[in-house]
């Protein structure tokens, strides 16, 4: 639990940082809106993709942690769980693609 709470300390700060240099750069998130269930599934995996990229930015760490996790169930719950609040979050910016 401690892990968890440093590393969303870390997070906000490191994202806050991302943040400040990316003022000036392509923007790689200009809209949660989607046009279909699917692509907001993918927008939820992306977020969560840059999520983990935010909290750990070295790609070698990212790399040589990966094994660890990779054939670990609790672990890979864990993501599923983070994808699917990410997806619930786009699905709800989407007005869960309410036909009008």
């Amino acid at each position: 639990m401690t892990i968890f709470f440093c590393l969303g300390l870390g997070s906000s700060a490191l994202a806050e940082e991302e943040m400040e240099q990316s003022k000036g750069s392509d923007v790689w998130l200009p809209s949660l809106i989607t046009d279909t269930p699917q692509e907001g599934f993918a927008l939820a995996v992306t977020l969560s993709q840059k999520g983990v990229g935010t909290t750990q930015p070295d790609t070698s760490v990212r790399k040589a942690l990966r094994g660890a996790y990779a054939h670990d169930p609790d672990s890979l719950i864990a993501a599923s769980q983070v994808i699917a609040l990410h997806f619930q979050t786009v699905a709800a910016a989407n007005d869960y693609w309410k036909n009008d």
